[in-house]
């Protein structure tokens, strides 16, 4: 199966595929330091053979509706990731993850394309709340769903290890009634 959702003009959102882990291993190898501030899964990450590993896991939690894993495409080159993490069966909810290339930052694609991809989720996926989890320092990151109106629920103490060190996490959310209110 393919998944393509349009962004805007030279911006989309495409469902990951093997063919595409030396791309993705290319983008992360590059950020890895950059990364590593706020992403736990770096160090298992190392080779293309890792990446083609994740893609192929990823490839079976959407399968399985446990995950939708996407690649960003930027005027044709891959730039990042973004996708839900869980999505299947009654619960009709789930939570978005997603990180860019550092060189690619401030041109609004990663505000785009979450709005995508909400799009998505609540007019494809029949889901009725989406949360954003981001790390309360990243700054950069939060502001994405403070952007989209998404509403601070509150924040979860030391909820994630990250190679060394706990950090707090903050939850946004929004619902399916309030967004399309709003958009």
């Amino acid at each position: 199966m393919d998944i393509i959702i349009p962004v805007r003009n030279g911006l989309e959102l495409r469902l990951r595929k093997e063919s595409d882990a030396e791309a993705v291993f290319q983008a992360i190898d590059k950020n890895r330091t950059y990364l590593k501030q706020w992403l736990p899964w770096l160090d298992e990450s190392t080779t293309t053979e890792d990446t083609r590993k994740f893609i192929r896991s990823d490839i079976d939690d959407f399968e399985k509706k446990n995950g939708l894993d996407l690649g960003i495409w930027y005027e044709k080159q891959w730039v990042g990731g973004i996708g839900y993490h869980g999505w299947g069966g009654k619960k009709r909810k789930s939570s978005i993850g997603y990180w860019l290339s550092e060189d690619c930052q401030g041109k609004g694609i990663m505000t785009a394309s979450v709005q995508a991809l909400v799009n998505h989720g609540f007019n494809e996926m029949n889901l009725n709340r989406i949360e954003i989890r981001c790390a309360t320092e990243n700054v950069k990151s939060r502001s994405i769903p403070q952007r989209l109106g998404f509403v601070m629920e509150g924040t979860l103490r030391q909820a994630e290890w990250l190679y060394d060190h706990f950090v707090d996490i903050v939850v946004y959310s929004t619902i399916k009634d309030e967004w399309n209110s709003c958009k």
